[in-house]
């Protein structure tokens, strides 16, 4: 048995701020102190958070590891990748299986899954879990869903972009909504217009328009408003609840705000990427611009504050990443006389929590517990992880962390642990990190030094969606 005393911390929830201490034994919360208390020991592991936050970890459901696209793949692993989400203080990860194509034609779901399985088993350093991502719907892939929403895997994906790769026209799209909400699955919803946007880039393509910043003049704000109406409309026919991933622009956070104040069960998230750059980054001049290259685009810089006022009010429920990262050199250069073959994904499972705690709570854009529920809480309870995870309580998972909210550190790629040769936030300075990651009871990064390893990471079966 092992057992850990975290010793003179604020705790820090969704819903409450307090002082206690915290004992975990072996990977479970065994026990909350108030002030006035006397935990007994002895302990294996004391940890001192005395001035410190001790806060849920992380929870990021959108990231793709080891993710095959646009004739390369994506850099980080289950292994690389997982360890860097550690450092910045994330303790568990949702990752999207891909129904493959075979011979022209479409693979199974399981054959997808399994094959996700293989990437992550043995390599993760944190817990795991998968989303599936449907790029055929069939008699025989409907059928599928139920088998692999018994196997834990309670949401599916469908992309309204990218036609002849991962596109799934609308009727396709309903039956899979229709299917889910007898599962009692979620269905994520990429809302790009795919088709328009495609013959914009051969347009500007033509013309001669190559450079990256043409990536975002070809998917503009309406391509995406556009596709989250007919999302939420078809989740709407269909009686099924919707979860819209990475919400970049104003135009399409009003369609989410309308359908929720009719009550409908919608949802989102926005990442930071859309929080914190611009298209000004995506016009950087050198071929600059090909690092911000991601989907949707970067938005002009006034619609950051439409972003922070839907997590403010809580039409946003999410903060997630969007994780894929591609090396400038060798994999971003791929695009270097035509922008449609840049690779589309920027690295960022690591700076999340630092760049929300720094721009969010210190600023005052957000509270230290509204931090931890669009990080941590909501999340858990959309994809159903809660109460398992997302919270501090006796019998939840012991992923916490000790958080410095004044811990002072500069972003650049040669420190972060990403495996990539950039950072998108090169040389920002902010406020706020991990003294102490802790993954189902183990100590994983101590004052940044990473000290678990490969594979201490388990697959994560969650329920079926009951998000209230």
């Amino acid at each position: 048995m092992l057992s850990t005393l975290i010793k003179g911390g604020t705790v820090v929830t969704a819903t409450d701020t307090y002082a206690a201490d915290v004992v975990i034994i072996n990977d479970k919360i065994a026990a909350i102190f108030g002030p006035e208390a006397s935990p007994p020991g002895p302990w294996d592991i004391t940890i001192d958070a005395v001035g410190k936050f001790v806060m849920p970890g992380g929870i990021d459901v959108h990231t793709h590891l080891d993710m095959p696209f646009g004739g390369t793949t994506a850099s980080d692993d289950f292994e690389s990748g997982t360890r860097a989400a550690a450092h910045g203080g994330t303790t568990c990860i949702v990752d999207f299986a891909i129904q493959p194509k075979n011979n022209g034609g479409h693979g199974s779901l399981r054959s997808g899954l399994d094959a996700w399985h293989r990437k992550a088993e043995g390599k993760a350093a944190i817990d795991y879990a998968f989303h599936m991502i449907m790029t055929d719907v069939t008699d025989d892939t409907i059928a599928e869903m139920g088998r692999v929403v018994s196997e834990g895997v309670t949401s599916f994906k469908v992309f309204m972009a990218y036609p002849g790769a991962l596109l799934v026209d609308d009727g396709q799209i309903f039956r899979t909504m229709q299917r889910s909400a007898e599962l009692g699955a979620l269905i994520c919803v990429h809302a790009e217009n795919g088709f328009p946007i495609d013959i914009l880039v051969e347009e500007a393509i033509a013309k001669g328009h190559t450079a990256p910043v043409y990536h975002g003049l070809t998917r503009p704000e309406i391509a995406e408003a556009e596709a989250t109406h007919r999302a939420i409309c078809l989740a709407e026919m269909a009686n099924a609840p919707v979860y819209i991933v990475h919400l970049s622009a104003e135009r399409s956070l009003d369609e989410v705000v309308r359908a929720r104040d009719r009550g409908l069960p919608v949802f989102a998230e926005t990442c930071p990427q859309y929080l914190f750059l611009s298209d000004d980054d995506l016009a950087r001049p050198d071929f600059e611009g090909a690092k911000y290259v991601c989907s949707p685009p970067l938005r002009p810089r006034h619609m950051q504050e439409d972003l922070w006022r839907g997590l403010r009010t809580g039409n946003l429920q999410v903060v997630s990443t969007d994780h894929c990262p591609f090396n400038q050199k060798g994999q971003k250069e791929m695009g270097k006389n035509n922008f449609a073959k840049i690779p589309n994904g920027l690295p960022g499972v690591e700076t999340r929590l630092s760049l929300l705690w720094n721009s969010g709570v210190r600023q005052g854009r957000i509270s230290k517990n509204r931090f931890v529920e669009i990080t941590s809480t909501a999340p858990a309870k959309i994809f159903g992880l809660y109460p398992k995870k997302g919270t501090i309580a006796v019998g939840a998972d012991a992923d916490l962390l000790i958080w410095d909210g004044d811990k002072r550190h500069t972003l650049n790629h040669a420190n972060l642990h990403m495996r990539v040769d950039y950072s998108p936030y090169e040389g920002v300075e902010v406020m706020g990190a991990p003294s102490h990651v802790i993954s189902r009871g183990k100590l994983v990064v101590d004052h940044g030094q990473y000290i678990g390893k490969k594979g201490d990471g388990q697959f994560v079966k969650r329920a079926t969606f009951s998000y209230i």
